[in-house]
């Protein structure tokens, strides 16, 4: 694995309404294309799929059902991840994220021209929970059942998507 695919990884706790994830999040600077059709076939032909383009919610939300990737093709965004007491990135074009399942995203700012790609792994379906605390422990539950994906989004079967996670779930 060269350096240039070793993506930032951010580990972010369950604060009681987010559960975020054992997994960490992880950022890939400068690893994507800079066209939304690009980014498309990157990701399906690494096996994510369900591609949709749009930007990022304004509002806390996660997946308990599905990881998520998203890859930036123009403009950008601060996104907070994690939760109120997570952590805020700035996603840029070219750059991506892959976001664990459990672990909460919400655009606090950004260009007017931002758009992002996002897909998920093997066609996974994805659900929406918000961070109240009714939707737990049954999110905990699904969170716990989504497995790690036989690829990495960006760099397919040899990027270190599989090494980290599957490190990590030990």
């Amino acid at each position: 694995m060269s350096t240039s695919q070793i993506p930032e990884q951010y580990m972010l706790e369950d604060d009681g309404t987010i559960p975020n994830n054992r997994l960490p999040l992880l950022v890939y600077a400068n690893a994507s294309p800079e066209s939304a059709g690009a980014i498309e076939r990157l990701f399906t032909g690494n096996g994510w799929s369900g591609c949709w383009r749009d930007g990022v919610f304004s509002y806390h939300h996660y997946h308990s059902t599905s990881h998520e990737v998203l890859g930036c093709y123009r403009g950008s965004a601060h996104v907070l991840f994690g939760g109120p007491n997570g952590v805020t990135l700035e996603v840029r074009a070219g750059s991506a994220v892959v976001i664990p399942a459990g672990v909460a995203h919400k655009r606090i700012d950004s260009s007017a021209d931002f758009g992002v790609v996002g897909a998920y792994p093997g066609g996974m379906s994805y659900d929406t929970c918000y961070g109240d605390v009714s939707e737990r422990p049954a999110a905990d539950e699904r969170i716990a059942r989504v497995p790690v994906p036989g690829t990495d989004a960006i760099f397919g079967s040899d990027g270190p998507l599989c090494k980290i996670w599957n490190g990590a779930a030990e």
